[in-house]
């Protein structure tokens, strides 16, 4: 019994010894995504995001005080979480580590350009600590930045982040859009075109049909739906250069009787297909005012419902989700650069799903270009460089360039960076530091991106 007593000492001695000995977790700070932030001229309200540097294991209340220049709390805007006293509390849940604070202009404001609220964070509960980017400044007015760092969104999901996040550098600003929560893109152009969801793997194939009650799973081979990780085709998926001209779906016609149904998979990309009874069929018309009829139904359905989705020249596409109905995406065609996530893409001849995707706003005229370090490094690249730089209007310029997975090697490549000249002509240049393997969080990559040329 004693050499019992004595073996079980030792073993809570080495135990305490090594959770003594294990390193202490890093402080969870607590920032802001960006210090300038500002209303582009269409926005009535605008996000100020607050991001911890790990998730909370319970709700963390963050305080942030708010000094108003030009503009009066209450009668010019509003805040949710709302004031008390120049201060707001917002709570960050269990098991996340983002807040916002959504502050919302008043209808009819007459502005100056120089309004602006200064926020700070001032103190959090579960010893959560200010980071080095405590205080940002949210102008009533556009702003044209001069750079910053950013840590993308992605949400959970790792290789799979669940979210889509698009960048609008001159702004310091990120949009996160789960990848999940649309179906099918409108094109708000002058074509009639439709896209389908890649981010989440949707492939489709048409029926030679017209009447889209009429279509059950005897007119599909379903097996030509499957797609990712080495099956199926390229034809089942829209194009991933982005041309509009090789859509799954065909130009919407303005003669109804040459519009056909087509099925449609939600879950592809590794070789998956849904049950045939969540399979999709969908036809798209034009209608009379300028825009889209959409019919749709699941496949065994004998009854359709309708949507109607009118162009907005604003925006690249106008969205839909099977759902929901009519949803946002991405944000305005003049106020994103470029998105990243995960979506099908293709290796050799196959579809394929990539992990950390970037695509440029190439409809919305963003311009880029890969610049090795080996002609001028990130640092020194200055004004005097563009007029040499050779921008492409093509989309995936960035793609998964950026960053390597395998041979051995993971890790951000760091003989490139990237040129970027958004719609309006600023010019900046961007490299990424990290993406998750390499020592930060997968589905969370950091970038850094500097001004080089005002417009």
């Amino acid at each position: 019994m004693k050499k019992l007593l004595s073996i079980m000492c030792a073993m809570v001695i080495l135990f305490t010894a090594c959770k003594e000995n294990d390193p202490p977790l890093a402080d969870n700070v607590v920032v802001f995504q960006a210090d300038k932030q500002g209303f582009t001229s269409d926005q009535t309200s605008a996000d100020v995001k607050l991001t911890l540097s790990r998730n909370v294991s319970a709700a963390t209340d963050v305080t942030v005080s708010l000094v108003a220049t030009g503009v009066t709390y209450g009668t010019d805007f509003t805040t949710v979480p709302a004031a008390s006293n120049g201060k707001i509390t917002v709570s960050v849940p269990a098991g996340s580590n983002t807040a916002t604070i959504k502050v919302n202009k008043a209808a009819n404001l007459f502005l100056n350009g120089t309004e602006s609220i200064a926020f700070k964070i001032e103190t959090a509960t579960q010893s959560v600590l200010a980071g080095s980017v405590a205080q940002l400044q949210l102008s009533f007015s556009s702003i044209v930045s001069t750079g910053t760092q950013l840590t993308l969104e992605g949400g959970d999901g790792g290789t799979a982040a669940v979210n889509s996040v698009y960048v609008d550098l001159s702004a310091n600003k990120q949009t996160s859009v789960l990848r999940n929560d649309w179906d099918l893109g409108f094109y708000s152009g002058t074509d009639f075109r439709v896209i389908l969801n890649n981010t989440i793997g949707a492939s489709a194939v048409v029926v030679n049909k017209t009447d889209i009650n009429s279509v059950t799973a005897a007119d599909v081979n379903t097996a030509s739906l499957v797609i990712g990780l080495g099956q199926g085709t390229l034809a089942a998926i829209d194009d991933p250069q982005g041309d509009l001209t090789k859509t799954v779906i065909g130009a919407v016609s303005a003669t109804d009787a040459d519009n056909k149904v087509y099925v449609i998979n939600r879950a592809g990309g590794s070789g998956i297909i849904l049950p045939v009874a969540d399979l999709i069929k969908v036809r798209v018309l034009r209608n009379a005012t300028g825009g889209y009829t959409l019919q749709y139904a699941k496949l065994g359905e004998t009854t359709f419902q309708t949507l109607s989705i009118a162009k907005n020249s604003a925006y690249n596409f106008r969205y839909i989700s099977f759902a929901k109905g009519a949803v946002e995406v991405e944000p305005a065609k003049a106020n994103w650069d470029f998105v990243w996530g995960y979506s099908i893409y293709y290796t050799a001849t196959f579809p394929y799903g990539f992990s950390d995707l970037v695509f440029t706003n190439y409809l919305g005229g963003t311009q880029t270009a890969e610049v090795l370090t080996s002609t001028v490094s990130y640092d020194a690249y200055a004004e005097a460089n563009i007029a040499n730089t050779t921008f492409s209007s093509g989309r995936n310029t960035i793609s998964s360039n950026w960053r390597v997975t395998s041979g051995g090697t993971v890790g951000v490549r760091t003989d490139r960076f990237y040129v970027i000249k958004d719609s309006a002509g600023n010019v900046y240049k961007l490299k990424f530091i990290s993406f998750g393997p390499d020592g930060g969080t997968r589905g969370k990559p950091v970038l850094t991106y500097a001004l080089v040329k005002k417009a």
